[in-house]
């Protein structure tokens, strides 16, 4: 007995401990006041009176707009296909954008047939063309040094790689003296051209080719062998 009388009491004070669960739906059971203050609300924003829940019959069933707007509303979106949605007072609708300034409609052969016929077309591509200015191909103009020697020519006529000595040089030839003798130009290619225009390959008279491999101061021909596939 003392058991059952223990295990009443603990019962009893578990309940009271228990947290009570809310109704999940309250706040909600004034639906046809919500429905009301809504329409009110959208009218106002309409710039129309204000419509109250008695005044709002079925969908479709008045002929104020105000009320039908706001009867609209409350049912959901039902605006035909391409129909214009209802704005808030001294909002503007908006446009279509078809028919606004600045918009080219040359894309549009409705447009454009109802300006000019097909044989304005062709008069006016013959007054186009009529205006075109065809240049003819000319020769390249002289190099500023024509009397250069070419050393595009001449790489293309070289195969051997550079530093394969080919030519005798004298014996007073030393690299120090070429590096010295190199200085004096601004880049490898004009050396180059100092060299064949001294002689070269088999004269080096410049100094510009102690190793007799044909190539003055470092000058490359391989960039030149590349465009013709060596």
């Amino acid at each position: 007995m003392t058991r059952i009388l223990l295990g009443g009491a603990a019962l009893l004070a578990l309940a009271a401990c228990t947290t009570p669960i809310p109704d999940s739906g309250a706040g909600f059971n004034d639906y046809d006041s919500y429905q009301a203050e809504r329409a009110q609300r959208d009218a106002v924003l309409q710039g129309s009176p204000a419509v109250t829940s008695s005044e709002l019959p079925a969908a479709g069933g008045s002929d104020d707009p105000a009320v039908a707007a706001a009867t609209s509303v409350l049912d959901g979106p039902q605006a035909s296909e391409g129909a214009p949605l209802p704005t808030a007072a001294g909002t503007p609708a908006p446009q279509s954008v078809s028919g606004s300034a600045g918009l080219s409609e040359e894309n549009s052969f409705d447009a454009v047939s109802a300006e000019r016929t097909i044989e304005d077309d062709k008069t006016l591509i013959q007054q186009n063309r009529a205006q075109y200015e065809v240049v003819a191909p000319t020769d390249l103009p002289p190099r500023p040094d024509s009397d250069a020697p070419n050393i595009v020519a001449y790489a293309l006529q070289t195969n051997n790689p550079v530093g394969t000595p080919l030519y005798g040089r004298s014996a007073f030839a030393s690299e120090e003296k070429g590096l010295r003798n190199c200085a004096k130009y601004e880049t490898s290619d004009r050396a180059q051209e100092a060299f064949l225009a001294g002689g070269g390959p088999e004269k080096d008279r410049n100094g510009l080719d102690p190793d007799g491999d044909g190539f003055a101061c470092s000058w490359d021909p391989a960039p030149f062998r590349a465009v013709r596939g060596y």
